[in-house]
């Protein structure tokens, strides 16, 4: 009995080899080369583990390491993982073949998060592309023009908190990341749903609309982990969305579908188009309408407020460059008899030029993260091939790309020029990708390019941005977020001009 029971042991402990080996032989069996700093069991997923490096950083590195290959595998603990490096090879996964790419990689279980499963990013295939189209609807240019009467509010009141900050000394020393999230967070309470965000009230609150997200951005180790794998939502009963946000956000749109029943006074806030879609013909319940407002908040406060940040930042170690971009502004708004339009946005050129070149710095989200869902070859120019399976992962480095010498001049000199009408023609397609590209890119680009323009064009119109020693140069990027956050803040010292 001993010698069967020794005999079962040593089977099951060589079938526990073999399954490990094939596991971690995956990429060298395919030809395919393997990342550095592959260890047993956690594949490479250690320096995420310690928070030593976050997610966006981790793929950048595997990207600049193999700069020789179209491609490189990783392993994500026992899993394999394909890192994809070419233009060619990105645009066949986000754009020519999106068929059969067309899941993101972050995941949501539908019974924990009810809310965000919703989300057009969580979403496939029938419930996708109905909710897309509701947001292409909402952000069209007839309906931005509408949506900009609540972010011309917002201004105001930012330019009246600047003032007030301004009283007592002659300059303002903040954080960026803090101050632009109180503006984009404003406009997503006042052009989303016609509430008061208190944002910029002189004493905080805790209901006010930039607080009362700050638990949905957690840590980047434990966000990859629940996104990753929903089962984890499921065993553990935690969700990305707080549960005092979903039930806030479908308390403000319950009660306020009552009033507007009532009180039918058209309003310029996002739910206001829901409700006008509503009217066309596609019916769609309250937790749908709460879904899209949730999206609104998340999407436009988080990924707008860091791009704001870096520009900010940028504008302050660039004093040239924040004077050129002050004249454009100044300019603008003396041709349109000296307030802030919907039409003076679109005048400001140069100011796209700064966005863009910033966000190629930095970008809010450093990687793409993509699954296969039907068998493709993919090949890469050095004569790379692998054949993808369903569930094979894709990650794609924006950061990497973004700072490719084969693709930008100078990669690390920051350089609007590269965006005017003439350079901008010579990018190549697909290394440049803050917005995403193919079906799935970001539906709120021009709102997004909205709000961010009216910030920057309120705030240079009467303000100077100087660099505090608070901030830590160069900046390097938190391990501990999955968005793109710098250690120690993007402080600088507000004053008026």
């Amino acid at each position: 009995m001993a010698s069967a029971f020794l005999t079962l042991l040593a089977g099951a402990f060589l079938l526990l080899c073999f399954y490990l080996y094939t596991k971690f032989t995956h990429w060298k069996r395919h030809g395919i080369p393997t990342a550095k700093g592959n260890i047993p069991l956690l594949g490479h997923s250690l320096p995420l583990i310690l928070k030593k490096t976050n997610v966006s950083t981790f793929v950048r590195q595997v990207y600049d390491d193999n700069r020789d290959h179209s491609m490189v595998g990783i392993y994500k603990g026992l899993k394999p993982v394909l890192v994809i490096r070419e233009p060619n090879l990105i645009k066949a996964v986000l754009q020519s073949h999106f068929s059969r790419f067309h899941e993101n990689g972050m995941k949501v279980a539908p019974e924990m998060d009810p809310l965000l499963a919703k989300n057009p990013f969580y979403t496939y295939g029938e419930q996708w592309s109905n909710g897309r189209k509701r947001l292409i609807y909402a952000f069209s240019n007839t309906r931005l023009k509408i949506l900009f009467a609540a972010v011309e509010g917002v201004c105001k009141k930012f330019e009246n908190f600047l003032n007030r900050r301004l009283q007592s000394s002659g300059k303002y020393e903040v954080d960026l990341k803090s101050l632009f999230t109180k503006f984009t967070a404003e406009v997503a309470a006042n052009a989303g749903v016609s509430l008061e965000g208190h944002c910029f009230d002189d004493k905080e609150r805790a209901d006010a609309f930039d607080k009362i997200g700050k638990d949905i951005f957690i840590e980047s180790t434990w966000s990859l982990i629940v996104s990753s794998l929903p089962i984890v939502n499921r065993l553990f009963a935690v969700s990305l969305l707080p549960k005092h946000v979903d039930q806030l956000f479908r308390r403000i749109v319950s009660e306020n579908l009552r009033l507007r029943q009532k009180d039918e006074a058209p309003r310029n806030d996002f739910l206001q188009l829901m409700i006008e879609l509503e009217k066309t013909g596609e019916k769609f319940d309250e937790e749908t309408i709460a879904a899209h407002t949730v999206s609104f908040y998340l999407e436009g406060m988080e990924t707008s407020s860091i791009t704001l940040s870096f520009v900010g930042h940028e504008l302050a170690v660039h004093p040239d460059i924040q004077e050129k971009l002050r004249d454009e502004v100044k300019s603008t708004y003396a041709k349109h008899g000296g307030v802030l339009t919907y039409d003076a946005l679109k005048d400001m050129t140069y100011m796209s030029q700064v966005i863009s070149e910033s966000q190629r710095r930095f970008t809010a989200l450093g990687f793409l993260h993509k699954i296969c869902t039907e068998e493709f070859e993919l090949q890469g120019s050095d004569g790379l091939t692998y054949r993808a399976k369903p569930g094979t992962e894709i990650f794609i480095s924006v950061d990497g790309l973004h700072h490719d010498p084969n693709y930008w001049v100078d990669p690390d000199v920051f350089d609007p020029e590269r965006f005017n009408e003439d350079r901008k023609q010579s990018i190549e397609k697909m290394t440049f990708l803050p917005f995403g590209e193919g079906p799935r890119i970001c539906v709120g680009i021009r709102m997004a390019m909205l709000q961010l323009k009216a910030c920057l064009a309120t705030l240079l119109n009467s303000y100077k941005l100087e660099l505090s020693p608070k901030t830590r140069v160069p900046l390097q990027l938190s391990s501990s977020f999955l968005m793109s956050i710098p250690v120690g803040g993007n402080w600088v010292h507000i004053s008026k001009l």
